[in-house]
């Protein structure tokens, strides 16, 4: 089985770091993690993907809320507003737990909201149970094995 395409638009080396290693630790080579830096990257790598083009979607988007140059509410509304990547799973990954933001988040369409745990075991164990939902529960729109 091919591995699961996750695009992970983070701007904090730092973060992108710990959350490669949080997917290996609990997915091994299950998943490949794609790190942009920004929203502008992020639409651009989108861009590069999907129908008609050789690359397929990425199955699903991690995607923090604080970046530069198209901050991540601005991204959310272009995937979401856009026919071709709409059905695309797009879950926010802050370090927020601002109620006003979350419910702006899911307005624009986010498929789920998870703060980020500042201990790296139970970033871990959130890697675990986001893979048991989104991998194994649950039917994504766009499969790896679809091409």
């Amino acid at each position: 089985m091919k591995p699961y395409e996750i695009l992970l638009v983070e701007d904090s080396a730092g973060d992108v770091l710990l959350t490669k290693e949080a997917f290996r630790m609990a997915l091994g080579d299950k998943v490949e993690l794609f790190a942009v830096k920004d929203g502008m990257v992020a639409m651009d790598y989108l861009d590069e993907r999907g129908p008609g083009k050789d690359i397929p979607f990425p199955s699903l988007i991690l995607l923090d809320l604080n970046l530069p140059r198209k901050n991540g509410i601005e991204v959310l509304q272009e995937i979401k507003g856009d026919k071709r990547s709409q059905h695309l799973p797009v879950i926010i990954l802050s370090t927020s737990s601002n109620r006003r933001e979350i419910r702006k988040c899911y307005d624009l369409g986010a498929n789920s909201y998870l703060v980020k745990p500042l201990d790296f075991d139970e970033f871990v164990e959130m890697v675990r149970r986001l893979d048991q939902f989104w991998f194994n529960s649950n039917i994504l729109p766009f499969n790896p094995e679809e091409g």
